[in-house]
């Protein structure tokens, strides 16, 4: 059967009557073209308009469903540029200023701005948050505070790309932490990932004792060499390192995301009791006056004031750029689901490459980029194994840094109809 075709032959005349209907429907066409035409711009919906409404609706439904994930993505370029500044106005000047005066300007502003914000949009229980839960509160910015500043102290002798690959350990540590204190599962493929995650970290601190030092090339060797790469220059002059002072500071970034993954830990234990910024701003409060205090005490400390304009834009810029990567992770995650938003953090490693290259004109070395291979590697392992677990519950809106840790959360029961 052809549903293409019409048979005329078994009824000719209504074969003539359709025919001299066409034809009518043809000697009418200039008559009722102006008046369909007249119709459809009445009612709004000429071929060109209708093109331009759907078109129209195809980028609002991308904007909708993707504007979290922006958020999420400038955060990470914001916390790229925030560890570049830190480097720069800890190595790159005269005047170097230490990472506690670089934590007090971070954190005030960012303790300011976000008090000013939960204000304005009356943030339950601000800004103390509730009372059973506030010595919790006060361990999650003390810990929080010990994690930022042996990651900050170490980018005085580290590369912004290892520091940057390390703190990928917080959320494997977490796991084990929550494993030990909390009960909660550490399968063995978390505890392989975390073992691959550390092997990474050698690779990255090289010390002498596993990776031999190559010898320096002496002047007049490279004026009798052929063939010499040349040696890469960029905004700033690079800064040298010793093996030692790179464990040691290898060693703090470590320490650093385990403080870190202790003060995530305590945030799974205060759960949903209080809002996310009021976590935020315990952190940013308790790191602005803890750094005050030790530069005040601590009698080899000052407060140094910038010697020229360029520090005080940096300075300005850092403590900004603190306040806008916790206010777009909080945006971008009540809008965008976790596993997408967690995966997302990963691009800061290219964002540290490019700027790494760029400011200092310098490339981490084949063991630091195999290092970071298997760190991110079995990060993003663990985080599909918990993916895969948590596929059928229902996740509701999380803080950013619950979310920020690839861990499933626990779905919470819907409200019952009245």
């Amino acid at each position: 059967m052809s549903y293409g075709s019409v048979n005329l032959t078994k009824d000719p005349a209504k074969g003539s009557d359709a025919f001299v209907q066409s034809s009518q429907v043809r000697d009418d066409g200039d008559e009722s073209g102006a008046s369909s035409s007249s119709v459809e711009q009445a009612d709004g919906s000429a071929p060109g308009e209708e093109e331009h409404q759907s078109a129209w609706q195809n980028f609002k439904g991308f904007y909708d469903r993707n504007l979290g994930l922006f958020f999420v993505f400038m955060a990470q370029v914001f916390a790229s540029l925030m560890t570049m500044t830190t480097r720069l106005l800890e190595t790159g000047f005269e005047t170097k200023l230490h990472a506690l005066q670089i934590i007090f300007v971070r954190m005030l502003a960012t303790s300011v701005l976000g008090c000013l914000y939960m204000w304005y949009k009356k943030v339950p229980d601000f800004p103390l948050g509730r009372r059973d839960v506030r010595g919790l509160l006060v361990l999650r910015g003390l810990a929080g505070f010990t994690g930022l500043f042996c990651s900050y102290y170490s980018l005085s002798y580290l590369n912004i790309s290892d520091a940057t690959v390390i703190s990928f350990l917080v959320p494997t540590m977490t796991a084990f932490i929550c494993f030990v204190a909390l009960r909660e599962p550490f399968t063995v493929k978390e505890a392989m990932a975390g073992i691959v995650a550390f092997a990474g970290v050698l690779f990255i601190a090289r010390p002498t004792f596993l990776f031999p030092q190559h010898r320096e090339i002496l002047p007049e060797e490279r004026d009798m060499m052929l063939f010499v790469a040349d040696e890469p220059k960029g905004i700033v002059p690079s800064v040298p390192a010793t093996p030692a002072e790179r464990s040691i500071a290898v060693l703090l970034s470590v320490l650093g995301s385990f403080a870190a993954a202790a003060a995530y830990s305590t945030i799974r234990v205060i759960g949903k009791r209080t809002h996310s910024l009021v976590s935020v701003n315990y952190f940013a409060v308790l790191a602005t006056v803890g750094s005050c205090f030790i530069i005040l005490v601590h009698p080899d400390l000052q407060f140094k004031i910038p010697q020229n304009a360029t520090q005080w834009i940096l300075l300005v810029a850092i403590g900004i750029a603190g306040f806008l990567l916790q206010f777009l992770l909080t945006e971008g995650l009540q809008r965008e689901k976790a596993g997408r938003a967690t995966n997302l953090i990963y691009t800061q490693m290219v964002f540290a490459l490019v700027l790494e290259r760029v400011v200092w004109g310098t490339t981490p070395p084949a063991e630091s980029l195999f290092g970071s291979a298997l760190i991110i590697g079995s990060a993003i392992w663990v985080s599909l194994q918990k993916n895969k677990t948590a596929a059928n519950k229902k996740e509701l809106v999380v803080d950013e840094e619950r979310s920020l840790l690839g861990a499933a959360v626990a779905p919470v029961e819907e409200d019952r109809e009245t």
